[in-house]
């Protein structure tokens, strides 16, 4: 790498900053990768005014809105983003609550926030998303209960319930079936109604 190269291209960290602020000493950055970094909802990036390009994918980033706020401020020149693998990127490959829809009204918010992008995720931005994302992208920031939050916590509070009690197999298996049903009503019920 020449020196000019190296100023404007910082190679991928492989293992987890603990911090990002030697960034600041480089002002001409165009491309960033922070992929695999547990970075999390406190990431704050400093004022990259030639940033073009940067990955966060497969971090841990799950509030989508202060995300892109921060990120408006600090790379006004941003063409492409990807944020694939984070709460905050609905994907129905990940999560099981997640469908096409949820990703469809991610894009429109995340072109709403951030109108100078080309390209999103691994998709090129189209002129349909871009005309959307003007007209609805600011009533596309969806919240959804997080349903398997409130499954894991019927859940445990069912196992509590049976702490101290001798089951035979037989029981086990009853109970573990009844409570497949009801968590399943709840999950059908909470879904239905968002």
């Amino acid at each position: 790498w020449h020196l000019k190269e190296a100023c404007e291209k910082l190679p991928q960290w492989k293992d987890c900053p603990r911090s990002l602020e030697g960034l600041s000493a480089f002002g001409s950055l165009e491309e960033l990768i922070l992929d695999n970094n547990l970075l999390g909802n406190d990431l704050v990036l400093p004022g990259l005014p030639r940033l073009h390009t940067l990955t966060l994918n497969k971090n841990q980033i799950t509030d989508l809105e202060s995300l892109l706020d921060h990120l408006a401020e600090v790379t006004p020149a941003l063409e492409y983003l990807s944020l694939l693998g984070n709460v905050a990127c609905p994907n129905e490959l990940i999560s099981l609550e997640k469908d096409e829809e949820d990703y469809k009204r991610y894009r429109c918010f995340v072109l709403h926030k951030l109108p100078n992008l080309k390209f999103l995720d691994a998709r090129k931005v189209t002129r349909k998303e871009r005309e959307e994302a003007l007209v609805r992208g600011s009533f596309m920031k969806v919240v959804k209960p997080k349903v398997s939050c409130l499954l894991s916590r019927l859940h445990k509070e069912f196992m509590s319930c049976l702490t101290g009690y001798s089951l035979s197999a037989e029981d086990v298996l009853c109970l573990d079936f009844r409570r497949d049903l009801l968590l399943g009503f709840i999950h059908g019920y909470i879904v239905g109604q968002t």
